[in-house]
């Protein structure tokens, strides 16, 4: 499932974000403002790697990515990329046993095991806090 937001000459407003979606848009808010809490230099940025995947939100810390947020309808993923350490960090953490297990099975590329989040509700959310705790310790 790709990107609510596929046309490459309109960059999402605010007001899109809202309307696409829906209920969660206070859990995207909280999320991007958490990173930013434990990062205060991060950047954002909208991304648009091509149609098949469309708009993306990267909250960046210097030279890497923190964390994406991926648009939906109705709801947006979080997605995550964590190298070796933080990988292990994660597996002896207290992050949900689902997580690890779909981080676990993830292919490990050079750049480390990524993994995608939906976010549907604030079930979550303690998890991907811990998650971008790890992520910027390692």
């Amino acid at each position: 499932m790709k990107s609510i937001f596929t046309d490459k000459l309109i960059v999402p407003t605010d007001d899109d974000l809202k309307t696409a979606l829906g209920e969660t848009y206070n859990l995207w808010q909280f999320i991007a403002a958490y990173a930013h809490e434990q990062c205060p230099k991060a950047t954002d940025e909208w991304k648009f790697p091509g149609e098949k995947h469309g708009w993306s939100f990267r909250v960046n810390d210097k030279k890497r990515v923190l964390v994406y947020l991926l648009p939906r309808d109705g709801f947006f993923k979080v997605a995550m990329v964590f190298g070796q350490k933080a990988f292990e960090a994660v597996m002896n953490s207290a992050v949900s046993d689902d997580i690890k297990q779909e981080l676990a099975a993830a292919k490990a590329y050079a750049e480390g095991r990524g993994i995608r989040i939906d976010v549907r509700s604030d079930a979550v959310l303690k998890d991907i806090r811990d998650l971008i705790d790890i992520k910027l310790k390692y």
